[in-house]
């Protein structure tokens, strides 16, 4: 896992997040905690393929929520590709997964993701979670 840049805390209502997850009900649900915490620009794209051109259309992007069990490209795929990207590559990428598991929280860790947030989301914990992220804390947590 390569280090990257300590970012600085950032305020819910000036993040701007993208949720790649291709379940329908569980981007509502992450969309509705997002707005809780006051994040007021959340975008959402159903792929991990073309992640990088679909972010590169956003304004800016400050986090990513990556669902892992994509169609097309995955979540470990999607963020090769932005790891690689010059603009993007130091983009915060969340893993939010159903696959919850020290062993899977393990292997995204060291395929450089930046933190792990296992699903069904806890509603009573996401939004701490989002806060922890955006101060700059790293959260890596799944449900037992």
């Amino acid at each position: 896992m390569e280090n990257r840049p300590k970012r600085s805390p950032l305020n819910p209502g000036d993040a701007h997040v993208l949720v790649v997850e291709d379940n329908a009900p569980n981007f509502a649900l992450i969309a509705r905690l997002l707005a809780y915490v006051g994040v007021k620009r959340c975008e959402w794209k159903t792929t991990g393929w073309g992640v990088v051109a679909f972010a590169e259309q956003m304004d800016r992007v400050d986090l990513i929520l990556m669902d892992l069990r994509l169609p097309v490209e995955d979540g470990y795929e999607a963020l090769a590709h932005i790891r690689a990207h010059p603009k993007l590559g130091n983009t915060l990428v969340v893993l939010v997964t159903a696959l919850g598991g020290a062993a899977e929280m393990d292997k995204a860790q060291e395929a450089g993701f930046d933190g792990f947030i296992s699903k069904p989301l806890n509603a009573k914990k996401f939004p701490d979670q989002i806060k922890r992220i955006l101060n700059g804390e790293a959260v890596w947590e799944f449900e037992r």
